[in-house]
């Protein structure tokens, strides 16, 4: 019969050493992937919102702000593009659906009018900013220079979302749930985009 386990001898083990924010090049990968998949899904929502409102006559200056800040998103995008590339990671396997779903939030938005178009905006870079921001904090000993990229990145997100906000984003119809059905799905994104 084997010996009673020492439950004092249980409490004293050594754990195995987990993967997590310690192991860099992992977590450096989570990222990459995940602001790759948000900047590829902030363009397909400015360039849906952008075709809604290019459609319809006198739109002709929100029509412009969206192609502005759709390509401030795009110079973000190809930042990923090639941090991906030179990293040797690669993108979520998810960026079909983010695409589609972009899409959809971007055009049903815009057709709900201006001012539910400039609150995904605010909604979506509300959420986007607070990511940017834990991520260069993370960031500022390990790896300085993507920390100052991230850096300019997020006061990009800030002026879009101030932009919205001075453009009425908060007069959108039933603007609170709006935002917060906006905000969560960021948030799932987010954490789904970090495993796949």
């Amino acid at each position: 019969m084997p010996p009673e386990a020492d439950p004092a001898a249980e409490t004293h083990r050594t754990p195995l050493p987990r993967p997590g924010p310690g192991e860099p090049h992992r977590r450096l990968a989570e990222i990459l992937r995940v602001d790759h998949a948000g900047e590829y899904g902030a363009v397909h929502i400015y360039r849906a919102q952008r075709a809604v409102f290019a459609a319809r006559r006198g739109r002709d200056a929100i029509a412009a702000d969206l192609t502005e800040m759709e390509a401030h998103e795009q110079v973000h995008l190809s930042r990923f593009e090639a941090l991906l590339t030179e990293h040797r990671v690669a993108p979520t396997a998810l960026l079909p659906l983010w695409r589609l779903a972009a899409g959809a939030l971007g055009a049903g938005t815009a057709l709900m009018g201006e001012k539910a178009a400039h609150a995904c905006t605010e909604a979506v870079e509300s959420v986007i900013e607070k990511h940017y921001a834990a991520q260069i904090a993370e960031l500022a000993d390990r790896d300085p220079d993507l920390a100052a990229e991230l850096t300019q990145f997020r006061a990009d997100e800030l002026a879009h979302h101030d932009h919205a906000v001075d453009h009425g984003s908060r007069e959108a119809p039933a603007h609170r749930l709006l935002s917060e059905v906006i905000k969560a799905g960021c948030r799932v994104a987010i954490k789904v985009t970090e495993r796949v």
